[in-house]
C-alpha cells in the first residue's frame, strides 16, 4: 500500500481537497487530524510505513530513515530543513522538497509585529493591565531608525519592504551577494554583519540553522550592539545563544529582544533555572513558533507541499 503521512496540523484543516490530489494518483492519506502534534512513538512507527511524508518539525534522523524502507519523498511543510537529515536521505535515494515562499510574508508580518511589541513595551503593558495595573511605559518610534536584516531571502526582503514602508533605513546583509538592482528595489544598503551589529536600533535574524549559523548571534556579539539595540529571532532556535541573551537583557547591554523560536521548544523543557529568569524578563517576549501561522499561509503551504509532493514521485 502507498502511504503519505502528513503531521502538520495546517493540511488537515486546509488540505482537503488538495488531499484528493494525492489519492486520485492511488495514494492512502494518513493526516494528522487530533490538533495536536504527533507523538514521537506513533510517528516513528507511522513514518517506517510510509511512501511520502509531508512533515512539519518532527525529526526525520539518520537512525528513523534508515528503518523507512518504503520511503520515496519528504516534503517540508515549510523551509528550514534541520530537522531532517539530508546526507542520509541522498546516500538512500529519498527526494527531499520544501515550500519556498509560502510562509515568507507571514513570518516577515510577526517580525515587524515583534519589532513594535519590543519598541512599545506592548506585552508587559498588556499583562500589566489585566493584572490591574495601569502603567505607561515610554517607548520609541520604529520611523527613523535603522534596521539590519541578516539573511536577505524571501522574509529578509519582505521585512525590508514593511520596513522602508514604515520610514526606517534598511540594512542587509547575505552570505550571498545582493545585486545593485535588488538592494534598489528595497532601498537597502548592503551592510556586513559587524556593521549591522553596531549601527543598527533593530536587528533581525533570517538565516537557517546550521553548523555555521549556530550561536552566531553570542556574548562577542551582544557586546557590540547598541545599549537600545533591539534583537529579533524568527528564524530558528539556536542561531541566538539563549543563555548569553539573557545574560544581555539582564545587564542591559541591549534594550530588548523578542523570538518565535527557541533551542528546545518548549523551553521550559530544558530545566535550566536561567531559562525561567529569561521568560520573566520584561525586555524578552517569546511566542510559540507561530510565525508561519497565518491562514494565507497555511493555504499556501498545504498547496506547494502537495504539489512538490506529486513531482517528487512521479518524476
Amino acid at each position: 500500500m502507498k502511504k503519505i503521512l502528513v503531521t502538520p496540523r495546517g493540511y488537515a484543516k486546509y488540505g482537503q481537497e488538495a488531499r484528493k490530489r494525492l489519492e486520485a494518483l492511488g495514494y492512502t492519506m494518513d493526516i494528522n487530524d487530533t490538533g495536536k502534534p504527533v507523538p514521537r512513538d506513533v510517528f516513528v512507527e507511522k513514518a517506517k510505513e510510509a511512501t511520502g511524508i509531508i512533515v512539519g518539525v518532527d525529526e526525520l534522523d539518520a537512525d528513523l530513515l534508515k528503518e523507512c524502507k518504503n520511503l520515496k519523498a519528504i516534503v517540508k511543510f515549510g523551509v528550514g530543513v534541520d530537522n531532517i537529515d539530508l546526507p542520509t536521505c541522498e546516500s538512500m535515494g529519498i527526494k527531499v522538497g520544501r515550500c519556498l515562499g509560502t510562509n515568507s510574508n507571514a513570518v516577515a508580518e510577526l517580525t515587524v509585529g515583534m519589532m513594535f511589541a519590543c519598541a512599545r513595551h506592548l506585552v508587559p503593558t498588556a499583562i500589566d493591565v489585566k493584572n490591574g495595573g495601569w502603567g505607561k511605559p515610554t517607548g520609541f518610534e520604529l520611523k527613523g531608525k535603522k534596521v539590519g536584516i541578516i539573511g536577505f531571502g524571501n522574509i529578509g526582503k519582505n521585512v525590508a519592504r514593511m520596513a522602508y514602508g514604515i520610514g526606517m533605513e534598511v540594512y542587509a546583509f547575505d552570505v550571498f551577494d545582493i545585486p545593485a538592482d535588488v538592494l534598489a528595489k528595497y532601498d537597502a544598503k548592503k551592510a556586513s554583519v559587524d556593521e549591522i551589529l553596531t549601527d543598527c536600533d533593530f536587528i533581525t535574524v533570517h538565516v537557517p540553522l546550521t553548523d555555521e549559523t549556530k550561536d552566531m548571534i553570542s556574548a562577542p556579539q551582544f557586546k557590540q550592539m547598541k545599549s537600545t539595540a533591539v534583537l529579533i529571532n524568527a528564524a530558528r532556535g539556536g542561531i541566538v545563544n539563549e543563555h548569553d541573551l539573557y545574560e544581555a537583557l539582564k545587564n542591559k547591554e541591549i534594550y530588548a529582544s523578542a523570538a518565535d523560536v527557541y533551542t528546545s521548544e518548549p523551553p521550559m523543557a530544558s530545566g535550566e533555572p536561567w531559562v525561567e529568569e529569561l521568560l520573566k524578563l520584561d525586555n524578552f517576549v517569546l511566542t510559540s513558533h507561530i510565525g508561519s501561522r497565518s491562514q494565507e499561509s497555511e493555504i499556501n503551504t498545504v498547496e506547494v507541499a502537495t504539489d512538490n509532493m506529486i513531482k517528487l514521485l512521479t518524476e
